[in-house]
């Protein structure tokens, strides 16, 4: 069996050994939360915010913060996008839309920006998902998780917010769903599912 090289997008790890074994439990634990962002014809997308564990957040910022003085310029967030966040496209962003029961590839992200936080690494990007209002309800079902089970993704318990909302009616709930089980169907992640239409 020969040593292997991994490369998720978020980081570089050595792996030792079959493949299967760096797989069999997460290496990056990230807690995550959602904006709902509403324009003037709807859902214009949405605004993603990820913290890292600290160990990925010390790796990160010995890689990136390059004058070593715990703060990203410009050029190192740059540097850190191309080359610990971009290849996540390869995996929708660990971002998993559907529309009114319609999955929606996330094909681009926006907006990424990077920052410390205390010991921890702060990401944040903007997914755009542009959906009409209407005088009916239409439903977003929104997950984060990485079905490769390299990384453990949380949503915080208060996992969606709003930006400029008071044009619609808007509701949501949080639940368990069992149809994106994923690593043999051991983990189930948490769903956002939320409601808009124009008010009345």
């Amino acid at each position: 069996m020969k040593w292997k090289t991994l490369c998720v997008g978020l980081a570089v790890c050595w792996i030792f050994g079959h493949q299967a074994v760096c797989w069999s439990h997460p290496h990056v634990f990230i807690h995550a939360a959602v904006d709902a962002v509403f324009d003037d014809e709807g859902l214009a997308g949405f605004r993603v915010r990820w913290v890292f564990d600290e160990m990925f957040s010390s790796t990160i910022r010995m890689d990136y913060d390059r004058n070593d003085n715990r703060r990203f310029e410009p050029s190192e967030v740059k540097a850190l996008e191309e080359g610990a966040f971009s290849n996540l496209k390869n995996f929708n962003y660990f971002v998993h839309v559907d529309i009114q029961g319609k999955p929606f590839e996330v094909k681009s992200v926006r907006d990424f920006t990077a920052e410390l936080k205390g010991e921890k690494m702060l990401y944040r990007f903007f997914v755009p998902c542009h959906v009409r209002a209407t005088p009916r309800f239409k439903e977003i079902h929104i997950a984060v998780y990485d079905p490769e089970f390299y990384c453990s993704i949380f949503l915080i318990e208060d996992p969606l917010a709003y930006e400029n909302r008071e044009p619609y009616e808007v509701s949501c709930r949080v639940e368990d769903d069992p149809d994106r089980a994923y690593y043999f169907g051991q983990i189930i992640p948490q769903e956002i599912r939320m409601r808009f239409k124009q008010k009345s």
